[in-house]
């Protein structure tokens, strides 16, 4: 096989192999995992608060509802303003690269060598490919490969909320609708064990989402949603003594 072929074989191996990672999925599911858990542990302890008080199946459902709506819009703001803070950061950086690129290109080309030279190029190599990749794209270059922002890690803050308030919803619609279909008498112990069964399986399910093992990050939630739900139960008991 002549060099031009094997060339053009190895060009071609390049476009046709295609690869799915799953750091793609980071900003979506960081904000899905996120919403879903707090809609799940929040409403849930709520519910037991509530109930542990002493309040019937009415009160528990009107509070319920009313912190799945606070808590979507909640979560939905919460998350538009901290990614769009990161994103305003991102753009900042990067018109501020734009302007360095403009104003001395040579000490960008350097900097951008020597970036390639840390991670193990001999000089000369290092150099040829900053210059390559400034004469194709030298912000992204330097977005990429010295500020550390690339096309799947950019800030979307209107996605982040989004998925927020929709997961959070869904999350703490569960715990609700176990109180609907429940006898009074069975809402702390049925609400909290299914809250625990829906947590382990978010937790599985994010973790396979992300290719992680399943034990660490399913404790994780089980965990912290067991306490959340044993404390408000306990104050929810107290104010009801109380009252």
């Amino acid at each position: 096989m002549s060099g031009g072929t094997a060339s053009n074989a190895g060009m071609s191996r390049i476009h046709t192999h295609g690869e799915s990672h799953l750091v793609s999925r980071i900003g979506w599911m960081r904000a899905a995992v996120l919403g879903a858990n707090d809609g799940i542990v929040s409403t849930a302890s709520l519910i037991v608060g509530v109930a542990a008080a002493g309040s019937g199946k009415s009160a528990i459902l009107i509070a319920g509802g009313a912190g799945l709506v606070a808590g979507a819009l909640s979560m939905a703001a919460g998350e538009y303003v901290s990614v769009s803070s990161q994103s305003d950061t991102e753009k900042a950086d990067l018109a501020r690269e734009a302007q360095e690129l403009l104003d001395n290109p040579e000490a960008e080309h350097h900097e951008l060598a020597g970036i390639y030279m840390m991670r193990g190029l001999t000089p000369d190599l290092a150099a040829q490919v900053a210059t390559q990749l400034m004469a194709r794209d030298a912000l992204g270059a330097h977005a990429r490969d010295e500020l550390g922002i690339s096309e799947i890690t950019t800030a979307r803050p209107i996605q982040a909320a989004w998925t927020s308030a929709a997961t959070f919803a869904v999350g703490a619609a569960a715990p609700l609708i176990i109180v609907g279909v429940t006898p009074s008498n069975l809402t702390i112990p049925l609400v909290s064990l299914t809250s625990l069964v829906f947590l382990a399986a978010l937790g599985a399910a994010g973790a396979r989402a992300g290719g992680a093992g399943l034990v660490r990050p399913v404790a994780r939630v089980v965990f912290w949603g067991a306490v959340a739900l044993a404390v408000t139960a306990g104050i929810g008991k107290v104010f009801g003594i109380v009252a």
